[in-house]
């Protein structure tokens, strides 16, 4: 069952790399620049960008499962890639997803009718990166695949742990950060073993 991957040369998509390669698991990788992710085994690199539906099918095609790494890259990549993908899962018969989000999309504790990013519970002062990742949420949220977003806190360089606590739609309670290693690892075993489907997952020590 080989995997289409977006995203895997950003700080995550390598970490999760890694994890899929040590696995022996087949992936297609669609990347801008080759040079970042290398060859290993049963992956098979694309050079192309997910903005461009002809690049997203190539990738997409003859897959079960896609994850996505991708990041806002200042602009609305992620919306506007995600409209590609779901058209392309649609026309593949992919049913799964899995995407890396912000925690800024979860619900407020405080007041659940918000999302994080739009309450007093987040920290950033720009909320731009927040709404791309809302947008993407929503047409998931629509869609018909069972996907899960994976919304790490604060995202640090670090370790890897394996110990790191999760809760479905809001952050766990006083949780400030986790690695980019613990984000990709649960990203790595919900692919494994589906507990979250149609949610999003907050994710913090």
């Amino acid at each position: 069952m080989t995997i289409a991957f977006l995203g895997s040369t950003g700080r995550v998509g390598l970490e999760l790399a890694s994890f899929l390669t040590e696995a022996g698991q087949p992936f297609k990788a669609l990347v801008r620049s080759p040079e970042k992710l290398q060859a290993i085994g049963n992956t098979e690199i694309i050079e192309g960008n997910a903005r461009n539906a002809e690049d997203v099918e190539r990738t997409i095609a003859g897959c079960k499962t896609i994850i996505s790494c991708l990041n806002t890259d200042g602009n609305d990549t992620l919306s506007v890639s995600m409209e590609i993908i779901l058209d392309a899962a649609r026309k593949h018969g992919i049913e799964r997803m899995i995407t890396v989000g912000t925690a800024g999309i979860l619900q407020s504790r405080n007041d659940p009718s918000l999302y994080r990013f739009q309450s007093n519970e987040s920290k950033q002062r720009s909320t731009r990166a927040a709404e791309e990742h809302a947008k993407v949420y929503e047409m998931l949220r629509e869609s018909d695949l069972n996907w899960t977003i994976a919304c790490p806190t604060y995202l640090p360089d670090g370790k890897l742990t394996g110990i790191y606590r999760s809760e479905e739609n809001v952050l766990p309670d006083g949780g400030t950060s986790i690695s980019v290693q613990d984000t990709a690892h649960f990203v790595f075993h919900e692919w494994q073993n589906p507990k979250h489907t149609k949610k999003r997952v907050g994710l913090a020590y």
